[in-house]
């Protein structure tokens, strides 16, 4: 099988698992979906269309408009980033030389969390659709894929705009969860091989970590390096299926998307 069909493959797989969980997760926990919709302005499947999971542009540009505030200011570390600072902040096609980036589909569908067994597991299952506790108030995801069509990786990137304090929680939760989570199951699909890696050491902190994804019969190996800046988790997620051993979150992508991030909210 040509490097060039396992890329499509990993991508239609990667597009199937993540609608089928983002339609299925959350839906007996209304609490949570509802809960979503307040924090971020949008429903729990996400915006339909767009270029990207958030919530609602009109509820940013009211944030800009607010008296008594100039939205050309930095805004401050704690403050969330709006949908429109996330667009900025994101990477495109040639900010990373070799790589073409898209609006990530399917994978913009944040579904809200659902239970995943054993309970421990809870933030790495939901990272699997960029989503977590506390949830973001605003988010952005893109799809990136090599130009090389002999790379069979497919990656995603996801921008997550939080409260004071809340995404070093997500952080501590993720930490904690890749140190005891070993196998789960979550909305249907089974996940293995759960394993934390070697902290990255990147931004204000940073967690990394692998996975091997069950979804529609096959066997989806995947890298994680999420990062903290300030009040915004930048998380990448990239999947393989021919270099199960060595799947990795290429290490120029972060570095590109993170130097892209402080100069944008300078």
């Amino acid at each position: 099988m040509s490097r060039r069909i396992t890329r499509t493959l990993v991508a239609a797989s990667v597009v199937v698992g993540l609608g089928c969980a983002s339609a299925c997760a959350g839906g007996d926990d209304k609490d949570k979906k509802a809960g979503r919709t307040s924090a971020t302005g949008q429903s729990a499947d996400g915006p339909k269309g767009g270029d990207g999971a958030g919530a609602a542009e009109d509820k940013d540009k009211g944030r800009a408009k607010a008296p008594g505030k100039d939205s050309s200011v930095a805004p401050d570390a704690d403050e969330p980033l709006t949908r429109a600072q996330l667009k900025k902040a994101a990477l495109t096609t040639g900010d990373v030389k070799g790589y073409k980036v898209e609006g990530a589909g399917s994978a913009d569908l944040q579904g809200a969390s659902s239970p995943a067994v054993p309970a421990k597991c809870q933030p790495v299952a939901d990272m699997f659709l960029f989503t977590t506790d506390p949830v973001s108030r605003t988010s952005l995801s893109r799809g990136v894929t090599a130009k090389d069509e002999t790379d069979a990786s497919v990656t995603t990137l996801a921008l997550l705009s939080y409260g004071s304090g809340e995404a070093g929680d997500v952080l501590a939760g993720l930490r904690k969860a890749t140190g005891e989570c070993t196998a789960y199951q979550y909305v249907g699909y089974k996940y293995s091989g759960v394993k934390e890696l070697a902290d990255p050491k990147l931004g204000d902190e940073s967690v990394a970590f692998r996975l091997v994804a069950s979804i529609e019969g096959a066997e989806v190996p995947a890298a994680y390096t999420v990062v903290r800046d300030g009040s915004t988790l930048v998380a990448f997620s990239s999947m393989n299926m021919l270099d199960a051993d060595e799947v990795e979150v290429p290490a120029e992508l972060v570095e590109a998307q993170l130097a892209k991030l402080k100069k944008a909210t300078a």
